[in-house]
């Protein structure tokens, strides 16, 4: 359906810094360090808008009313926040919001600690400023960003270190951060619960604190009252990769008012889809493991009837409960109000691709405003494979998000996508208008398990078998894509003689008959042909860390602004996986709940395949695989299957842009329908795998969180 522009009301924090710059006579003092060199972002002169408030946007819309509640911007506002605040005399302390719920069961409600910094300028004259927010399970257990920072106090409990660049960049320009410990962790109280209703209500309750709707205190069990109100405006921009991208989800699908953008950085949108995909299990333990790992050592002495209500709701049978029903934001997206700024790598073998393409689209039906940007790492922020250019355009999200400024980022390109290691293209709308679903389908070839991939179907009766091998994997298989393996079923395009692009998600359909009451599935998505890539498999996901740091903001001798450079980590393969997905077949009849299966008997099953944006080039193969487990990536069935596909009855349908057509001009040079296929695609290629995946524990955030 068409995207329905959303209109950003005006906070009234643009009047605020607009005024405070004119009276601050000194920027923030320089920061100096051993081995740091300055960030590549030049400050911009203060200019006009390219527009005045009530001038139609992109689509030629009008613009939404002021509220009224909130005064009107001038006419001639700064387009860029500048860096007037002393980040070291800034106000620094510590808030408990009262959440409303009792999760540990001790009689009382959940306090939840928030750590605020924020300009002392704007508190003395009175001045209110917008809110940035990380709410997080990890300050304290595991701690945050490539560096694994964690929080800390001094002597009487105030807060001196703030994980993270937020804080040191955005607090001197006008803005506060807070810092939140989800219910359980740190110094809340409560249990974690794993993205339910206390994780959620955890972040929530700050947004609407600092709305004024609800309490908090200066103490966590004490009466004295905090307000924000005298401060905030109100309007909060949540922002966190992982576990504290997925909160910011979260919030944003309550429909909270105040909240006025999120960016989510390789963020869950359905918890369920973290633990299986359609039966099949991406892990070997459920979320009670992941509570208990990052609650608090009080909170677990006092939490042991949550993690049991984790372990009863999330049966490692796959079936989809209420458990899983109430942690699903997808379903809620018609309730946000928030713009919208995801990032997610391609190769994301954490939190899997298919959260944000799915989170993505349920967007798009509802009109929400976002934007996107695609990398080619794995589990990586983009302060980490694009620092220079991610400061700059977060900055400018920001600046119109949650100052109300019109520096025209609502007008520029919706998506930014890594082609090959630090090469990127824009696109005006993501997916390209040119998008269109086509279905290709498997054939038979000269051996068996090397088939073709074409528009033709398959001549009825038409079949391959594999036998699950739990110790193989999708790149076993694409590095033996031109051989007879036991393991697998491979279909390949004829050579490309133009490139080819799928931009979205896509989905094979299956029709299987297998030997046993139980099995597993994998489907690929393989680009045949050598190039460049990242190493997603290796420590780093992609991104080599180096010695050397870059300033990012001011410093403080307890909270240094100067971060580790990084370097993109490449490797040369013979070939690339665009994407992957999974199911147990025994969801064939419900994708909610299994069923043995009756052997001998052919069964149909969808899988949905993460989304993706790829370009294959002209001169390579796409190849679609199927097999049973994905070594390391899903956990194997109780027996090892041989299933026999009926090729007839199996199909892959692909987000093409150009469609049919495009499909039919790159691999015949015509847009119309060719001749029959030959019985196999051209000869084979000697095929160097990328580096294996690593085996990843269920945290969302990996190694470094």
């Amino acid at each position: 359906m068409p995207i329905r522009a959303r209109r950003t009301p005006l906070p009234s924090g643009a009047l605020a810094l607009a005024a405070t710059a004119a009276l601050m006579a000194a920027s923030a003092p320089p920061v100096s360090a051993a081995a740091v060199t300055a960030p590549p972002v030049a400050p911009r002169p203060v200019t006009a808008p390219a527009a005045p408030p009530g001038a139609a946007g992109a689509t030629g819309a009008p613009a939404a009313p002021v509220r009224e509640s909130r005064p009107v911007r001038e006419s001639r506002p700064v387009r860029e926040s500048r860096p007037v605040h002393s980040y070291a005399d800034a106000i620094r302390e510590s808030v408990w919001v009262d959440t409303g719920l009792d999760g540990d069961r001790d009689g009382r409600t959940d306090r939840v600690a928030v750590d605020i910094v924020r300009p002392r300028e704007a508190a003395q004259r009175g001045r209110k400023v917008p809110v940035i927010m990380d709410a997080s399970p990890y300050y304290s257990c595991c701690g945050r960003g490539n560096e694994s920072q964690k929080k800390t106090y001094d002597a009487q409990g105030a807060p001196v270190q703030f994980p993270l660049y937020y804080d040191n960049y955005f607090v001197p320009r006008g803005y506060a951060f807070a810092a939140v410990d989800l219910a359980g962790t740190n110094r809340s109280d409560g249990c974690d619960d794993v993205g339910g209703r206390s994780d959620v209500q955890s972040a929530k309750a700050v947004v609407d604190w600092l709305n004024g709707r609800a309490r908090g205190y200066t103490t966590r069990t004490g009466s004295e009252r905090a307000r924000a109100t005298g401060w905030s405006t109100g309007d909060t921009g949540m922002i966190g990769k992982s576990w504290d991208g997925t909160i910011a989800n979260g919030v944003a699908a309550t429909g909270v008012e105040g909240l006025r953008t999120i960016v989510p950085i390789g963020a869950i949108s359905s918890w369920y889809d973290y633990y299986f995909a359609k039966g099949a299990p991406l892990y070997d333990s459920g979320p009670d493991w992941l509570s208990h790992y990052v609650n608090s050592p009080d909170a677990r002495t006092r939490c042991a009837h949550v993690q049991q209500r984790l372990v009863d709701g999330a049966p490692r049978t796959g079936d989809r409960t209420p458990l899983w029903d109430a942690r699903d934001h997808v379903k809620d997206a018609h309730k946000v109000r928030a713009s919208v700024f995801v990032v997610h790598g391609q190769q994301d073998l954490n939190v899997r691709a298919k959260h944000f393409g799915q989170w993505w689209d349920a967007l798009a039906e509802h009109g929400v405003e976002r934007k996107i940007w695609l990398s080619q790492t794995g589990h990586v922020d983009p302060f980490d494979f694009r620092r220079a250019d991610w400061v700059r355009t977060l900055h400018r999200w920001f600046d119109h998000h949650l100052l109300g400024y019109d520096n025209g980022i609502d007008r520029e390109p919706m998506a930014d996508i890594e082609r090959a290691p630090d090469r990127w293209t824009t696109d005006r709308v993501w997916p390209p208008r040119a998008t269109a679903t086509t279905t290709l389908r498997p054939g038979t070839g000269r051996a068996p398990g090397v088939g073709t991939l074409g528009l033709a179907p398959a001549r009825p009766g038409a079949t391959e078998t594999f036998t699950d091998d739990p110790a193989l994997g999708e790149l076993d298989w694409a590095a033996h894509i031109d051989a007879p393996t036991p393991a697998k079923a491979g279909f390949v395009s004829r050579p490309l003689t133009r490139d080819l692009r799928l931009a979205g998600a896509s989905r094979v359909t299956v029709t299987a008959t297998p030997d046993t009451t139980s099995a597993h599935l994998s489907a690929v998505l393989v680009d045949l042909g050598p190039g460049t890539i990242r190493d997603y498999g290796s420590a780093g996901e992609g991104i080599t860390t180096l010695a050397e740091r870059t300033c990012w903001g001011a410093s403080t001798a307890g909270d240094r602004a100067c971060f580790k450079e990084t370097r993109a980590k490449t490797t040369d393969v013979g070939f690339t996986v665009v994407s992957r997905g999974w199911a147990d077949l025994g969801n064939w009849a419900d994708e909610h709940r299994g069923r043995p299966l009756t052997p001998g008997e052919p069964h149909t099953i969808t899988l949905d395949l993460a989304s993706a944006d790829h370009v294959v080039p002209a001169g390579h193969r796409l190849a679609l695989i199927i097999g049973g487990t994905d070594r390391d990536l899903i956990d194997p069935p109780e027996a090892r299957p041989t299933l026999t596909l009926d090729l007839s009855r199996t199909s892959a349908r692909l987000p093409l842009v150009g469609g049919t057509a495009a499909f039919l001009r790159a691999t015949t040079g015509t847009a119309h329908p060719p001749a029959p296929r030959p019985a196999h695609p051209a000869a084979p290629q000697q095929a160097a795998p990328p580096t294996a995946p690593r085996q990843v524990p269920p945290i969302p955030g990996g190694s470094a969180r």
